[in-house]
């Protein structure tokens, strides 16, 4: 189940959130808490929806105006939905970095640029510096390792 799956009709979303159902509808006319309806036009309220009437609740008891009130919830939808933006660009640059392998090799140039390497190419010049991640080393490996 989803946080922002509509489930609870008016009454439950009432009782859950401790206020009389005019009081929601109030909330509904000016736009504080606006929950989804049914083909038949009844208000269902998710999870989040539910939090957010406890929220208004609470900093209405705290003197905050019903303006105040409204651009808060405002803002706080406005960080969800960012949030939820980040991690789609996050999933995303990681798909692209694990579908492209080779994209993160590069080299150095004498003064000191950055210049990408596709994968499996050698820098042009051996001046150049070449970056790379060795692999780690099996301890038999070491053991077993001649040296000059």
């Amino acid at each position: 189940m989803d946080a922002d799956d509509p489930i609870f009709p008016i009454a439950a979303a009432a009782e859950l959130a401790g206020m009389h159902p005019q009081t929601l509808r109030q909330y509904d006319r000016l736009g504080l808490v606006v929950p989804r309806r049914t083909a038949g036009k009844s208000r269902r309220y998710s999870l989040r929806e539910v939090a957010q009437l406890r929220e208004v609740q609470r900093l209405s008891g705290e003197g905050v105006s019903l303006e105040g009130i409204k651009r808060v919830l405002e803002l706080e939808n406005e960080v969800v939905s960012l949030r939820d933006r980040v991690r789609q660009l996050e999933a995303a640059l990681a798909n692209e970095l694990l579908t492209r392998p080779g994209a993160r090799v590069f080299a150095s140039t004498p003064q000191g640029d950055v210049v990408p390497l596709r994968h499996g190419t050698r820098a042009a010049r051996r001046t150049e510096l070449v970056v790379w991640r060795p692999r780690p080393l099996d301890p038999d490996e070491i053991e077993d390792a001649e040296y000059p």
